[in-house]
């Protein structure tokens, strides 16, 4: 952006965007914010938050926000119990989704348990999808679902040295003659991916809480930019005394 160009502004964009984290005062923080439209969490935060019981955090921080949507997942590698997992979860609270991983640890599709927890009635998020056959393979086990969403790792997928934003629009088309489906851009590394889902027209953007600390910045001015970075560098190195 050339100085004087117009950057983006928040308040423009349509893309929700969802708070990713299990640190309990964080989200009860973010949940003060109106930007921050649903939660989600996955039993990696969870273990990093220190959480030890997950069935008491969930009913806690359900009780503390019970108005919009929040995305728990179930963690047995085994289809039955992450059935059963799944009724448990989604009793808890209206707002929730059941966080339904695309496979189990050995690769065996999870579309079936998604087909029959969509046949009940449960919202269901269908998690961990890297391409746009597993939106295939989603989108078709949750045929005349409630609300639904399909979480692709975007950020994963870049990881891998691939765009993903080609595999996001493809998703999209998928996904376009089911209304009730909404799409992720999940893992995003930077604030720029929040930029790029919204021109995709993407439904909702996850943003973990250290991420979401850098929103301010979109639409600054890059040579104003440049200037406080500048002035970072010299407070630091005046703060830390260095001489030669």
């Amino acid at each position: 952006m050339r100085q004087g160009d117009p950057g983006v502004e928040l308040a423009q964009l349509r893309v929700r965007i969802f708070a990713d984290g299990a640190d309990k005062s964080g989200i009860l923080g973010l949940y003060q914010n109106p930007l921050i439209q649903g939660f989600t969490t996955n039993p990696t935060l969870m273990r990093q938050a220190g959480i030890a019981d997950y069935e008491a955090f969930a009913r806690e921080i359900l009780a503390e926000v019970p108005d919009r949507p929040f995305s728990l997942e179930v963690f047995s590698d085994d289809f039955d119990e992450m059935g059963r997992q799944a009724r448990k979860l989604a009793a808890l609270g209206a707002n929730v989704y059941v966080k339904i991983p695309i496979s189990n640890t050995k690769g065996a599709s999870s579309a079936p348990l998604v087909r029959q927890l969509t046949g009940e009635g449960i919202k269901l998020n269908v998690t961990a999808l890297m391409t746009v056959e597993q939106v295939w393979t989603a989108a078709g086990a949750l045929e005349g679902s409630p609300s639904a969403y399909i979480s692709v790792f975007a950020g994963r997928v870049a990881d891998a040295g691939v765009d993903p934003v080609p595999i996001m629009q493809e998703a999209l088309a998928v996904m376009r003659p089911q209304p009730q489906l909404e799409l992720i851009w999940a893992s995003p590394r930077e604030i720029f991916n929040l930029v790029q889902a919204d021109r995709i027209g993407c439904h909702i953007i996850t943003i973990t809480h250290d991420l979401l600390k850098k929103l301010p910045s979109l639409g600054k001015d890059l040579t104003e930019f440049s200037l406080d970075t500048v002035k970072m560098f010299h407070r630091d190195a005046e703060a830390a005394g260095y001489r030669f």
